[in-house]
């Protein structure tokens, strides 16, 4: 199993002004966070897109280039890109370059996104949501396994016996989707054999099985190859030398951003008895120290036959210095542990 970090870039606000932390030094902050991960051997980076003043990041691969220059080992991708409103075409380039950048380390995964204001942003329209990213994922697709190529859709000009470059270092790029609790979702990326994230960042994670187990059913009975079977969590996440300090000091960070985010979606007030059971060992929460992280993501990892875990760090933004030393828990402490106990099992 793959272990590493998502990010979205959070900016910290300040809660008696309001004030959001400047872009530019969020940016600095998140390459010094990645050039750490790279060094405790962690095994993969994604960096969101977002298009908000509270986030700092609308360019992934921006960022990623960026951290190419700075890493040797770990591998750079998107979490998410969103696919519904980017040009493929484009999307496909920048991410070969980073490829090159990095001497083959870069992958994209495409998603949805979280938040809708990218499509108002790039001109497009909301009641074509699913058909948006349908067209522009079969695209993409086609893109990582042809060149030239010829193709024509409904939402951009076509493409006549087309060349696109740079191409990646090794022909194409790892492609991820990236899916919530979307049933057509999980079904479609399981019949093209794509790679799935599923986001579980609410409720308890067993909800999810069913889901898995339509996924794993969709990929093989389409004939896909199941040692080439790859399937991964993202989920919210934070890391401390003492369980209970390192919950009370996130609980105010990761509340704020919880009653920020649900303001504009209806939700009630966050509490402390959801964040309590969050942490719970049926909950979708992995906030304390590295024992108990430890148990924590290997049952998760037993229940869903997991590739890859990802854990969403930046929520709310904490503190930098507080980030430092928790992908240091992570990487030092944490993953070495399951590392080690996965192997012996195996």
């Amino acid at each position: 199993m793959e272990l590493g970090i998502g990010m979205f870039g959070d900016s910290r606000i300040d809660p008696s002004t309001g004030q959001i932390q400047a872009a530019q030094d969020r940016m600095k902050e998140i390459i010094e966070e990645i050039k750490l991960m790279d060094q405790v051997g962690l095994d993969f980076f994604g960096i969101g897109e977002h298009h908000r003043a509270d986030y700092a990041v609308a360019a992934p691969e921006i960022i990623l280039a960026a951290a190419s220059t700075v890493t040797k080992n770990i591998r750079l991708g998107s979490a998410v890109s969103v696919l519904s409103s980017a040009d493929p075409v484009k999307l496909f380039q920048d991410f070969a370059t980073v490829d090159l950048l990095s001497d083959g380390r870069a992958e994209l995964m495409a998603g949805r996104g979280s938040f809708i204001e990218s499509f108002p942003l790039f001109g497009y329209d909301l009641k074509d949501y699913s058909d948006l990213f349908e067209e522009k994922l079969e695209l993409l697709l086609r893109l990582n396994k042809q060149n030239p190529v010829t193709w024509r859709g409904n939402f951009r000009a076509p493409l006549i016996n087309q060349e696109i470059f740079p191409r990646p270092k090794d022909g194409s790029l790892p492609i991820w989707v990236a899916v919530g609790g979307t049933t057509s979702s999980v079904i479609r990326a399981g019949k093209l054999g794509l790679p799935v994230m599923f986001a579980i960042i609410g409720g308890m994670y067993e909800n999810f099985d069913h889901l898995f187990e339509m996924y794993r059913q969709a990929y093989e009975d389409n004939g896909h190859d199941m040692s080439k079977f790859q399937v991964g969590v993202h989920m919210h996440a934070f890391f401390g030398d003492n369980s209970g300090q390192i919950a009370d000091y996130y609980y105010p960070i990761y509340s704020a951003q919880m009653d920020r985010i649900g303001a504009s979606r209806g939700w009630p007030s966050y509490q402390r008895t959801q964040y309590d059971f969050g942490r719970s060992s049926r909950g979708h929460l992995i906030v304390g120290d590295a024992e108990y992280a430890v148990d924590k993501i290997l049952e998760i990892h037993e229940k869903f036959g997991l590739t890859r875990f990802s854990a969403h760090m930046d929520v709310g933004a904490p503190g930098h210095k507080e980030m430092l030393r928790s992908i240091e828990i992570y990487g030092e402490k944490i993953a070495p542990k399951i590392r080690t106990l996965l192997n012996k099992d195996s």
